[in-house]
């Protein structure tokens, strides 16, 4: 079967588009997650093909569903941002040959088409539809909550799963050659890390609005807090450890004023939910949560890194798309979810949501209030990746277990969950959901 990136068709990137046309319609009824690890340690059960197996079947029966019942599958055919296949070192065939194998060796270990999935999971007899969301589950989920409204699919799996491998990431694949072509030389071959775009938005923010640093340790200590309540996280599983305002007070700068904890920790990890119908939903196990709304951001900045300015514009137009096509308002959310891959960054998408009243500039002030999950503010309940490592996914699983009253010691009780957003991956450039308890 010949699976596509998903055409720009499908995205509503723009204003003015009105509610979305399927809001209510789709709804999430299944999650599954993969074991965590920090990297990957050679076997083939626990290779990026063999967690994505675990976390699909996990899915598939959490939500009750028959897997001959599933006509859709939409991904993310990439694994990594940073961690790639050593020029020259032997190909793990153990690993390989463990699967059945695609025309690409490597697929399953550094990267995951639809075909392999396919011929590994047999049980998936009914397939018909199958689409790439490149980039992240923000991505592959509105994809898939689309192509259920669009009629291409009824019951569809949404995957996105991570590769780790020993080394320094960032090193390998174009930035390990003695030059690389265009503009991306000057982020890359020139050494800046990967946090320095948002530790530049985040100084001059602290110069505009003077604030500093130090504000935002309730954030990541909150953050943390949350991920080792989530027990499907790295923290909670590997390394139960708290970080406080002292500890994040002493981190080591990565590009000042980004220190280590502002930046999340590359693991090995697998996700994938169980998208159908509303009508469908209906007779499943697990409580539906509704879709209300998907929306992207596509903006280009004038620059190489988007200023403040340009920030602060694309996240307020944001919200206006998420609000207009859900037909909610700010006053309406519940908690808020949004990505924080670098922890700088969350102010600038709650600031344009006006989570709580939040204008531009306010939202260090506010993680100095009670932000938990007890309190009637939740920032982040589901520790993210700040709290639970890279997956960029642990934001879309907390909502959709929210709202189905089943996140265990993570459930926020000072607010009633019933409207939730989560998205991203960065400020500028991302994809956004809106869950519901209801469809209206």
């Amino acid at each position: 079967m010949s699976t596509s990136p998903a055409p720009a068709s499908v995205y509503r990137t723009e204003e003015g588009l009105g509610l979305w046309e399927h809001r209510g319609k789709v709804a999430a009824v299944g999650i599954g997650h993969s074991p965590t690890f920090r990297r990957w340690d050679g076997t083939p059960e626990n290779s990026v093909g063999g967690i994505s197996l675990k976390a699909l079947r996990r899915a598939i029966q959490d939500a009750g569903v028959n897997p001959a019942d599933i006509d859709g599958l939409v991904m993310d055919p990439s694994t990594t941002t940073g961690a790639f296949w050593p020029q020259g070192k032997p190909l793990p065939w153990d690993a390989i040959n463990a699967y059945n194998r695609t025309d690409d060796p490597l697929d399953g270990i550094t990267g995951l088409s639809a075909d392999w999935i396919l011929a590994n999971m047999l049980e998936l007899s009914g397939i018909g539809f199958t689409m790439y969301g490149v980039g992240c589950m923000s991505n592959a989920i509105c994809v898939a909550a689309q192509a259920i409204g669009d009629g291409r699919a009824h019951t569809c799996l949404v995957l996105k799963s991570w590769h780790n491998l020993e080394g320094r990431y960032y090193q390998g694949g174009a930035n390990a050659g003695n030059a690389i072509p265009g503009s991306s030389a000057i982020r890359s071959l020139w050494g800046t890390p990967a946090c320095f775009g948002t530790a530049v938005q985040f100084a001059e923010y602290c110069r505009k609005y003077g604030k500093s640093h130090d504000m935002m340790a309730p954030f990541i200590e909150n953050s943390r807090k949350n991920g080792l309540k989530f027990p499907e996280g790295y923290w909670a599983q590997h390394r139960p450890e708290e970080i406080t305002p002292e500890d994040y007070a002493a981190a080591r700068w990565i590009a000042k004023p980004a220190n280590l904890f502002d930046n999340d920790m590359p693991i090995m990890v697998s996700a994938a939910y169980l998208f159908t119908t509303a009508e469908r939903a209906r007779h499943l196990k697990q409580k539906p949560v509704y879709i209300l709304n998907h929306t992207t951001s596509r903006t280009r900045p004038r620059g190489l890194t988007p200023t403040l300015d340009e920030v602060e514009e694309d996240t307020a137009r944001t919200a206006r798309k998420i609000y207009e096509g859900a037909g909610i308002t700010a006053n309406d959310l519940s908690f808020e979810n949004m990505y924080d891959g670098f922890a700088l960054f969350h102010q600038f998408h709650i600031e344009g949501l006006g989570y709580r009243g939040l204008k531009f500039g306010e939202a260090l002030d506010f993680y100095q209030t009670d932000i938990s999950i007890s309190g009637p503010n939740p920032v982040s309940p589901s520790g993210g990746n700040i709290g639970c490592g890279r997956s960029r996914f642990w934001m879309h699983t907390d909502c959709i277990q929210q709202i189905q009253q089943r996140a265990g010691e993570r459930q926020v009780t000072g607010v009633k969950p019933e409207v939730a957003v989560s998205g991203g991956p960065m400020p500028v450039g991302g994809n956004y959901m809106v869950w519901s308890a209801t469809p209206d």
